[in-house]
């Protein structure tokens, strides 16, 4: 058996990778202009690097014939230009680009290019069926112009010019539309187009003589005053995002390659929105919706950056990851934290502005940061037994600062705990059980702990043995009848007396009631399995308050079917002021003890009627 040692070449269908381009790697036709724009822009670096005094400008024009139809555009660039073998070496060869090109004499660094994938100029077949080149090499000034021209069938000609026919170094690119995208080449969608991928390029840009760049950025030029530059960034906020900015924070990062703003929202969103940052290369609009860029907790801004450092996809509309994205996110966060810090320090009232909004970010930054955590002791709200207080405030108030991690806990605890002089904290809100259980790190001497059933009701008052006593009988029937619902009963003293019954529990005591629901309903199998996992776990206590006169009369009623339905009716009430969620047997108990009230209430139960 002999192998073939021939050498093949792939053959590449045009056709069919224009099709790929335009459906699974751009976005979007659009795309076409911004090659076009930075193939031009690209050329004049290049011959800045050859003649520092070279005329650098683009300028684009478009042109409709009136008799057929026909749309064409044309783009013009005083750029480096290109001999005859540049063009079959480049222009011809899918994914070769003069980017990366070292054998053209230019000792330019590759970075101070905007495209390196060598695809670019193939971008513009998506809205034209045929593709003229016409060049003359700076480089090679006695070389002749050469002409480009292909189709979308995949073939081209090269033909060389007479030299009056481009006299000036430089490029110049022709378009004609393909049928269906006449629109992308109109002097309108242009002229769009030109000025949103291209207003902070450094270079003018013309489309029909109309100015495409302004030049320098918004937050590198000049003002007479701190104040009116903030009132020109808002205006350039809301004009890019629609909205007036809360604050605006400048990035400035020399070192991260990174220049630019990032303008604080004026109202609350989700932690879990994505965010549409802007980000330039080089002057060029890379994307609108740039991920990854911030760390997370910094989801209250919307940046619009400029950077020579950060890496495109092969797309260029979105940024690549890698050790330079990550070193650039961690720099924004570190600007976003001075900022914060800053304002701690010295704009309080400014920092109260924005954590009345953007708490939730603040606190999620303050996780895992304990200077930011100290900074922000005195500003970042909580809910309290004292109401809406900082941390700092709270502990200065309460020896021991005892907190809930959920909101339900806290419901049913606030209004006795803040009776008894308890101090609690409601920790059910996202991230605020953490900064609690790490107060102690960053405030010395603070004490923490987790509230539960047991703390409560060690603070209520005990009742006088011999009124608990006289109270046996009461407090056995209460017992029987909560017993089957998994729940205790202790009588205490407390305020306010119009709570007549607490119902507390713990994480602990509700796993276990789940467990033994779950058990009760599994079969012999898995409720052996269930049955195994029963633990110590304390059950849900219901307490009876004794300062309350409801409670007193129901212990002094001496008919056991009222006393039950009357614990039944105290233990569905302090469900209902707990806002936990009802069981099946929670509900059902509600209903019974509704209508035995309803019952006695016509004096139907008192006669033992059934009301049916």
């Amino acid at each position: 058996m002999t192998a073939d040692q021939t050498p093949h070449t792939f053959q590449v269908d045009l056709r069919g990778l224009v099709d790929l381009l335009s459906h699974h790697l751009y976005s979007s036709p659009r795309v076409y202009l911004r090659e076009l724009l930075q193939n031009a822009v690209d050329a004049l670096t290049a011959r800045h690097a050859l003649d520092p005094d070279a005329p650098a400008r683009v300028r684009i024009d478009t042109h409709t014939d009136p008799a057929t139809g026909t749309t064409t555009l044309r783009v013009t660039d005083t750029g480096i230009g290109l001999t005859e073998h540049d063009v079959h070496s480049l222009l011809a060869t899918i994914g070769n680009s003069s980017k990366r090109d070292t054998t053209h004499g230019l000792e330019t660094a590759r970075t101070e290019f905007l495209g390196q994938f060598g695809i670019g100029l193939l971008a513009c077949f998506v809205v034209a069926a045929d593709i003229r080149v016409t060049s003359r090499s700076a480089r090679t000034p006695h070389a002749p112009p050469v002409e480009w021209h292909a189709h979308d069938d995949g073939s081209y000609t090269v033909t060389t010019l007479p030299d009056d026919t481009h006299p000036e170094p430089g490029t110049t690119v022709h378009l004609t539309a393909r049928p269906g995208t006449t629109d992308w080449l109109t002097h309108d969608r242009v002229l769009t187009l030109a000025r949103h991928y291209a207003s902070l390029l450094p270079h003018p840009i013309h489309v029909d003589n109309h100015p495409v760049t302004d030049h320098p950025a918004p937050w590198n030029r000049t003002h007479p005053t701190p104040t009116t530059r903030r009132t020109a960034l808002a205006a350039h906020c809301e004009g890019l995002f629609g909205f007036a900015p809360l604050d605006v924070i400048d990035l400035d990062l020399p070192l991260a390659g990174v220049r630019g703003v990032a303008y604080v929202l004026p109202s609350a969103v989700s932690p879990a929105q994505r965010a549409g940052h802007r980000v330039h290369l080089k002057g060029m609009l890379l994307t609108e919706k740039a991920d990854g860029l911030l760390p997370d907790w910094a989801f209250f801004v919307r940046c619009v950056l400029d950077t020579d450092t950060l890496r495109p996809t092969a797309s260029r509309e979105a940024l690549y990851e890698d050790e330079a994205l990550a070193g650039v996110r961690d720099a924004l966060g570190d600007a976003i934290r001075d900022w914060l810090t800053g304002l701690a320090a010295g704009a309080p009232e400014r920092l109260g502005q924005f954590l009345a909004v953007h708490h939730l970010g603040v606190k999620s930054l303050a996780r895992h940061d304990d200077g930011i955590l100290a900074a922000m002791l005195p500003w970042l709200p909580f809910e309290t037994t004292d109401g809406q207080l900082s941390l700092d405030a709270f502990a200065r108030r309460h020896p021991v600062v005892h907190f809930t991690r959920t909101v339900e806990e806290f419901r049913q605890v606030a209004a006795i705990a803040a009776a008894q002089g308890i101090g609690v904290v409601n920790g059910g809100y996202t991230y605020d059980s953490e900064l609690v259980e790490r107060l102690p790190g960053v405030r010395p001497g603070t004490v923490v702990a987790e509230l539960d059933a047991d703390t409560v009701t060690a603070h209520l008052d005990a009742v006088d043995p011999a009124r608990e006593l006289a109270l046996t009988g009461f407090l056995t029937v209460a017992r029987a009848t909560l017993d089957a619902l998994g729940c205790d009963v202790s009588l205490r003293s407390f305020h306010p007396v119009t709570v007549p019954a607490l119902h507390l529990d713990d994480r602990s005591a509700r796993h276990e009631q789940a467990r033994a629901e779950a058990e009760e309903q599994a079969d012999a199998l898995w409720a052996g399995i269930l049955g195994s996992l029963r633990g110590s776990a304390p059950r849900a206590r219901l307490v009876l308050n004794h300062h309350s006169p409801l409670v007193r009369r129901i212990a002094a009623l001496d008919d056991p079917r009222l006393t039950t339905t009357a614990v039944e009716a105290l233990y569905g009430q302090a469900l209902l002021m707990a806002q936990r969620p009802l069981r099946p047997a929670d509900n059902a108990l509600l209903n019974r003890t509704f209508l035995g009230l309803l019952e006695w209430g016509t004096g139907h139960g008192a006669d033992g009627g059934t009301g049916a």
